[in-house]
């Protein structure tokens, strides 16, 4: 296999390593609402800026928690994730805007979706179309009880 970045142990697109990033990560799409994010953070810490991947770590209640941007649509969420489950981030939150189908849902509501439609093209390659795309639910019962 080779070695994209050259010996320095950093992820090739999101420039993250092994150690700098916590297993629980925000993700919003855009890269300037990382900073924003990561102010609410103790001892935020800047890590990359590459391409559309911005990152910082910090603390939250003590735990070491990450904030990485995924830019735009399936594609980029899936690089990001993948190197930073590599990195050893397991649990992803996904913040900002979204689509939606109800009409009572407005702008500015906080949503917090159980599910998915999987028709955006990218989790095909991941898992057979019929394979829901659904949440954990203690990670949803938590935002919720945050919300």
């Amino acid at each position: 296999m080779v070695d994209y970045s050259e010996g320095s142990g950093k992820q090739y697109h999101t420039g993250v390593g092994r150690g700098d990033v916590g297993r629980y990560v925000i993700m919003p799409g855009d890269p300037k609402r990382c900073e924003k994010i990561a102010a609410f953070l103790d001892e935020p810490k800047f890590i990359a800026d590459n391409r559309e991947y911005v990152t910082y770590t910090g603390k939250l209640d003590g735990i070491k928690v990450s904030v990485t941007s995924t830019g735009i649509g399936g594609p980029s969420a899936a690089i990001a994730l993948q190197e930073l489950t590599a990195c050893g981030a397991d649990t992803f939150l996904r913040v900002g805007t979204c689509g939606g189908m109800q009409d009572d849902v407005l702008g500015g509501d906080i949503v917090i979706a159980n599910g998915a439609v999987r028709m955006e093209g990218t989790s095909k390659e991941y898992a057979p179309i019929e394979y829901p795309a659904v949440a954990d639910i203690n990670v949803i019962n938590a935002m919720m009880t945050s919300a």
